[in-house]
């Protein structure tokens, strides 16, 4: 988990899978942060990523880094913990501009069951568990 972690915040832009309905949707997210042995996600309770997760907790994470790409399928959980979504924001300082943990907005989401594909057109595709 700490490598799939460190290679998401080398990568610094991931892109995030989702279901709407019968229409995939994809778009770029950038935070990602272990709190408490569980690989975590943030985002805000009043977009359609937030609310596509609650529907159908199913995602997809895939970054590109020096010729290998990551993909990380699982289901996303929220925290709803005050200390979880603290934990985000204090990892991403940045983001406290839009989001605080009490907003009401704020949500940490965990990953359940991933399995983590590192691939490159050059080497056996690695996988990783968690």
């Amino acid at each position: 988990m700490q490598r799939v972690e460190k290679f998401l915040k080398e990568a610094g832009t991931y892109y995030l899978a989702t279901v709407d309905g019968d229409q995939p949707r994809v778009r770029p997210f950038g935070t990602v942060n272990i709190f408490e042995g569980k690989l975590y996600i943030q985002t805000g309770k009043s977009k359609d990523v937030s609310k596509q997760i609650h529907a159908n907790p199913k995602v997809e994470i895939c970054a590109f880094k020096d010729g290998v790409w990551l993909r990380v399928a699982g289901e996303l959980y929220e925290d709803d913990r005050r200390e979880a979504r603290q934990s985000m924001l204090d990892a991403y300082p940045e983001l406290k501009g839009m989001y605080s943990a009490d907003d009401g907005n704020t949500e940490a989401f965990y990953f359940k069951s991933a399995k983590a594909t590192f691939s490159s057109f050059t080497g056996a595709p690695e996988t990783v568990e968690f």
